[in-house]
């Protein structure tokens, strides 16, 4: 027997509006019930675990134990910049001058999560 991933679970102080901030980095839609105010709210994944936020009385005050990491459609460069606008700031920079490395952002509440070079930027340099 196995169990299968649910959710994503991701604490936070105003649910609605961190999954807003999350349903745009996706492009995936709010759970159609979800309305703000609301404790808990969802991001829809198109496949694998939904991304569960829940409002929760204490901030984040270390680095996450774990975090997502994205593989951005266009290059890792244009979606940090896309991000950035949205909202997240950039935490470590893990670039390298050869073009490997990623990029460490936090989402507006704290929440560390890293942009990957995309595919086509790994086939480029074969890595």
């Amino acid at each position: 027997m196995v169990s299968v991933v649910q959710n994503v679970a991701i604490d936070c102080s105003n649910a609605y509006e961190l999954a807003q901030f999350w349903s745009q980095v996706t492009g995936c839609p709010l759970h159609p019930e979800d309305r703000p105010g609301d404790e808990e709210t969802q991001v829809l994944l198109p496949e694998g675990p939904v991304l569960h936020f829940n409002q929760v009385p204490e901030a984040k005050t270390v680095k996450n134990r774990i975090h997502l990491c994205l593989r951005p459609e266009s290059t890792r460069e244009a979606e940090v910049d896309r991000l950035l606008a949205l909202g997240a700031t950039l935490v470590a920079d893990r670039r390298n001058p050869d073009g490997t490395g990623w990029a460490v952002l936090a989402d507006p509440e704290g929440n560390e999560f890293c942009v990957l070079r995309s595919a086509a930027e790994r086939e480029r340099t074969g890595s």
